[in-house]
C-alpha cells in the first residue's frame, strides 16, 4: 500500500511538473467543484518543486487560489442555474445526497457568510458550501470575497508544507495534522461566533418575530 502511495506520489509531482501553473489550476479547480479530493496531493508536491527551484512558491499559492475560486464559482452557477429541486433530487449521483445537501443548506441560511468562510477551510464541506450560496444567490462579490481568504488559508498552508518539508511521506502525515489543528481552529471560531454574534442575531430574530405575532402577521 505505501508502495502504491509513494508511486502515486510521484506521479502528481511529475504531473504538477510536466502541466505547470496552468496544471495546478485545472486541477485546483476540479477539486473545487464537482470533482472533490485531497487538495494536499496538488499542493504539497508544488511546493516541494518549488523549493527545488522548478517552480514559483508565489505563483504555485496563486495558481491554487485561483483554481479554487474558479471552482467554487462552477458550482455556484450551476447552482443557482439548476436550482434546488434539482440539486435535492440529482446530487447523490454527484456526491451529494439529499440529506447532506439538507445539512448544508440548514448550516447555509443559519450562518451566511461565516458558514461560506469556514467552510472553505473544512474538507468535505469546502466543496459543496458553494452550492446553497449558488441557490439562494448570495451577492456575488461577497462569495468571491470569503472564497477567496478561506482558500487562501488552505492554499498557502499546503504549499508551505511542500516547500519546507518535500513531498514523502512525512509531509502527507503532516497535512493531516496541520487538518487536526485546523479544525481546532474552526471550532474555536465557531464558539466565538456563537458567544458574541450569534445570541445577538437570534435575539433580533425572536423580538421580529414576537412583533409580526402581535400585528397577526406570519413569519415563514
Amino acid at each position: 500500500m505505501s508502495e502504491m502511495l509513494h508511486l502515486f506520489v510521484d506521479y502528481v509531482v511529475e504531473l504538477v511538473s510536466g502541466l505547470g501553473y496552468i496544471g495546478i489550476f485545472l486541477l485546483m479547480t476540479l477539486e473545487s467543484s464537482f470533482v472533490p479530493f485531497p487538495s494536499e496531493v496538488v499542493l504539497i508536491p508544488a511546493g516541494y518543486l518549488s523549493s527545488t527551484g522548478e517552480m514559483n512558491v508565489f505563483l504555485v499559492c496563486l495558481a491554487g487560489i485561483g483554481g479554487s475560486i474558479a471552482g467554487a464559482l462552477i458550482n455556484y452557477y450551476l447552482s443557482a442555474t439548476l436550482g434546488r429541486a434539482f440539486i435535492v433530487r440529482y446530487g447523490k449521483y454527484f456526491l451529494l445526497p439529499e440529506d447532506k445537501f439538507l445539512k448544508l443548506e440548514k448550516l447555509f441560511l443559519t450562518h451566511g457568510a461565516f458558514a461560506t468562510f469556514v467552510g472553505r477551510l473544512i474538507f468535505g464541506i469546502r466543496q459543496w458550501i458553494s452550492i446553497p450560496a449558488g441557490i439562494s444567490k448570495m451577492h456575488l462579490p461577497t462569495f468571491i470575497s470569503l472564497t477567496t481568504a478561506g482558500a487562501s488559508i488552505w492554499v498557502i498552508i499546503l504549499a508551505s508544507l511542500g516547500y519546507l518539508f518535500g513531498e514523502g511521506k512525512e509531509t502527507g502525515q503532516m497535512a493531516k495534522l496541520v487538518g487536526y489543528w485546523l479544525l481546532a481552529v474552526v471550532v474555536i471560531m465557531f464558539v466565538a461566533y456563537f458567544y458574541w454574534w450569534h445570541p445577538k442575531k437570534a435575539k433580533k430574530h425572536v423580538s421580529a418575530t414576537d412583533g409580526l405575532s402581535q400585528n397577526g402577521g406570519t413569519v415563514s
